[in-house]
């Protein structure tokens, strides 16, 4: 259990009586507003009452933007087609997205009504805390993210029946491709099974993505 009080967030969709809750953790110098416009669009098809929480991340200076402080979920120091990151930044994220986990935990919800999302930073925030959560959560959407730091010997993956839908943009100078494709390797070769999804696009979301992030979580349903 993590003792980390709550972030601020933003809450939408259904939080009265949800049958699932997703936790959606935005990209680097965002907030948690940023993809709270596209619930409705997405309560327009799904199948039943899902509540979404939008954390937003603490400002912290971020190496890659010259130390310029902004919303960032971990620094970065480069990139490429890999990523340095700080470590001790991406286990201050789990344990704040761990502790959003452990008051759904215990407001009713059980551990596989529990959907892990983010775009980009936020999506490897998504793969870091969902991979290695103790109890099986309903699964994890990645869109334009990356594994930041794999378990090649899958011992930190307690969960390999969990459902993983990747999505990234063939076009995304930010996040290349590459990344998106070193991820789904690693997560197939630990056993995990996976839906990859690709748009002709940047580093960004479309409708054609929206419709497939609604179909993934009616299929959890």
């Amino acid at each position: 259990m993590s003792s980390s009080p709550l972030l601020p967030h933003v809450l939408a969709g259904n939080t009265a009586s949800p049958q699932l809750t997703v936790i959606w953790m935005h990209g680097l110098g965002a907030d948690g507003h940023d993809f709270a416009p596209i619930v409705p669009e997405l309560e327009r098809q799904l199948s039943a009452a899902v509540k979404f929480i939008f954390p937003h991340a603490p400002v912290r200076p971020v190496t890659l933007n010259g130390g310029m402080p902004m919303p960032a979920w971990y620094d970065i120091k480069s990139i490429g087609t890999t990523r340095d990151v700080s470590m001790d930044d991406m286990e201050q994220s789990r344990e704040q997205i761990t502790a959003f986990i452990d008051a759904e935990l215990k407001n009713g919800m059980r551990a596989e009504q529990i959907l892990l999302a983010g775009f980009s930073q936020g999506g490897a925030v998504a793969f870091h805390t969902g991979l290695r959560h103790s109890a099986p959560l309903a699964g994890i959407i990645a869109l334009s993210g990356y594994i930041p730091v794999p378990c090649n010997d899958g011992s930190e993956y307690p969960n390999k029946t969990m459902p993983i839908l990747i999505a990234h943009g063939t076009l995304d100078p930010v996040v290349p491709p590459v990344l998106a494709d070193q991820a789904l390797e690693h997560l197939k070769e630990q056993g995990f099974s996976c839906s990859y999804k690709t748009y002709a696009m940047e580093h960004s979301v479309c409708p054609e993505e929206i419709d497939d992030i609604a179909a993934f979580i009616n299929q959890l349903l």
